[in-house]
């Protein structure tokens, strides 16, 4: 298993956020790491995603940044120039999985079905994005794939709730999870930053119990 996935599955929960300025960005990474929780995953949905990775990371090196709706290799490359440590995207694209492989930048396509987990395992990878998790089967889907491709491990990501994080959580090959409850867009826009930092707090409790 290689380090990005061992920090990850160490972690557990990943805050999943789009950034509504680069100001929110360094707010967050300041919660983040004041909680024990130092990992996001910024999408390349807002302008600020990529301004946001690189100040967020210069400010606290120890976080744990990943960018999030990457989709193409001209993307995958600001985020690493940006301090991006690894890429998620949507889907599996075989020419952005190459790119990645190029230049060393570990990446996690979205997979929903077999044929796409047996696309991203020709293409040598072995650690997936489930995604749309709850849209495409949930828990059942993920025992599903993992009962019959036993070389890989998911990070479901969509529609994962307090809930059912920890059904998710307690498949062994389950290595992470992706929250987007944690810090909403909107919340950052309306500075609800003690409903963040509450949120977070409670997931980590979440986490304690399991």
């Amino acid at each position: 298993m290689r380090l990005l996935d061992k920090q990850l599955r160490s972690l557990r929960i990943v805050p999943v956020v789009s950034l509504p300025s680069v100001s929110a960005g360094v707010k967050l990474a300041e919660i983040l790491v004041r909680c024990h929780l130092p990992v996001a995953e910024i999408t390349f949905r807002t302008e600020a995603a990529c301004s946001g990775i690189a100040e967020m990371k210069n400010q606290f090196p120890e976080l744990l940044l990943l960018a999030g709706t990457v989709l193409t290799s001209k993307q995958a490359k600001l985020a690493q120039s940006a301090g991006a440590e690894g890429l998620v995207s949507p889907g599996f694209d075989s020419d952005l999985v190459a790119y990645c492989y190029d230049n060393n930048m570990p990446i996690y396509p979205g997979v929903a079905t077999a044929s796409e987990v047996m696309a991203a395992i020709r293409s040598g990878l072995t650690t997936l994005k489930f995604f749309p998790a709850e849209l495409n089967g949930g828990m059942n889907m993920v025992r599903s794939l993992l009962s019959v491709f036993r070389n890989i491990s998911l990070m479901p990501t969509g529609g994962i709730t307090p809930g059912n994080v920890l059904s998710y959580l307690s498949h062994e090959r389950v290595i992470c999870c992706g929250g987007t409850w944690l810090a909403p867009e909107s919340m950052m826009e309306d500075n609800k930053w003690e409903t963040i930092e509450s949120r977070i707090q409670d997931a980590l409790k979440l986490l304690n119990e399991k």
